[in-house]
């Protein structure tokens, strides 16, 4: 938030301000997802680009093992969760595309965290 605050490019900012609503694969309900950023950013050329950013952990932003040699409690709860985002991430792609702007999901390498425990 600082990054946003101290960079000029960036013209507008904001967390959580945007709901978007996804249809779950868990229950089939249709649920509220939350992006974590709205960004406003002066490109190069002086054009404004509008995005919808979510930040997650790399190993949350890949599926799971398939066939796993043990399907335990903790690689359940992974399928479900990659299910959930997957569906947030795909209705937020559609609902950046009919407003001009663009969904990206970041990760700890994107950001320049590599190891975040140093």
């Amino acid at each position: 938030m600082v990054y946003c605050d101290r960079n000029e490019n960036i013209l507008e900012w904001g967390s959580e301000e945007f709901v978007v609503p996804y249809k779950s694969p868990v229950d089939g309900k249709i649920h509220r997802y939350f992006p974590d950023f709205y960004v406003k950013v002066k490109q190069h050329d002086h054009t404004t680009k509008k995005y919808l950013i979510e930040i997650k952990p790399k190993r949350q932003t890949l599926p799971p093992k398939v066939n796993p040699k043990k399907r335990t409690r903790s690689w359940h709860h992974e399928v479900k969760e990659w299910g959930r985002n997957k569906a947030k991430w795909e209705s937020a792609t559609k609902y950046c595309r009919n407003r001009d702007m663009e969904f990206k999901v970041l990760t700890e390498h994107d950001l320049g965290l590599n190891n975040p425990y140093k």
